[in-house]
């Protein structure tokens, strides 16, 4: 059972037996490992609190057999203490390592997924105005390295400019009407302006824009749908997300 060192963002964590957890990270060259931290839930635990989900580590593990290597060692890089001060930082938190974890693939390398991650958070560490919108621009950001960003300035279907009044997650985003299956829905330019506008800023600066409470409504509701039809998963973290008081609108 080789050792190797890794650096990586803690996702989620599970108790096994007594003392034990299974602890679920994406590293930065070995793509997701889960890994057995023992002993890890005594009071004299060599781990202390460095394996919490959404904490930057730094690890030492041996590759296991089978599907769970063994964690030896695990140094905090970073705790991101300002993400769990805030209910709405955590639960915007909590969906970018949900979305992550979902396509993730297990011993599979994917640098630049990871220093998204890292980059979420550390957005997020910054105190944002809206941490949801840096989540949300998160979530398009992650779709678009997965090779599904959705069309949202031409007609998915034609690349026509437009009018682009139909939206289909299935058919991949915004369409024109002679292109809008059934399955389409009436879509309003300003919902899709939006998305289109964080899916291209920084995250930083995604969580410092508000748009009216309506368009964001729309918004989250095409968003949501579409990355839960193409990664063929429910984001439970989602309806949390949804669920947060939007800020007031930007002068």
């Amino acid at each position: 059972m080789p050792l190797y060192k890794e650096q990586g963002v803690v996702l989620r964590s599970v108790k096994l037996g007594e003392a034990d957890k299974i602890v679920t990270i994406l590293t930065q060259s070995s793509g997701k490992v889960r890994g057995v931290a023992k002993g890890i839930r005594r009071t004299q635990s060599k781990f202390g609190a460095r394996l919490e989900p959404l904490t930057h580590v730094s690890l030492m593990l041996y590759r296991g057999r089978g599907a769970l290597d063994t964690v030896t060692q695990a140094e905090i890089i970073s705790p991101f203490r300002r993400v769990r001060d805030d209910f709405e930082t955590i639960a915007a938190a909590e969906t970018m390592v949900e979305a992550v974890d979902r396509v993730a693939e297990e011993h599979e390398r994917n640098v630049p997924l990871f220093m998204l991650l890292v980059k979420g958070l550390r957005a997020l560490e910054t105190g944002p105005r809206d941490g949801a919108a840096v989540a949300e621009s998160f979530v398009l950001k992650m779709l678009s390295l997965s090779g599904f960003h959705p069309s949202l300035s031409a007609c998915a279907a034609c690349a026509s400019p437009g009018p682009l009044h139909w939206f289909s997650a299935a058919q991949g985003g915004v369409l024109c009407p002679s292109c809008a299956d059934r399955d389409a829905g009436p879509v309003s330019e300003p919902a899709v302006r939006w998305l289109d506008d964080l899916a291209r800023i920084d995250l930083v600066a995604a969580g410092e824009l508000t748009p009216d409470r309506e368009i964001r409504r729309e918004a989250r509701s095409l968003l949501y749908g579409f990355a839960e039809f193409h990664l063929d998963r429910r984001i439970r973290s989602f309806s949390l997300l949804a669920r947060q008081p939007a800020p007031a609108l930007t002068p």
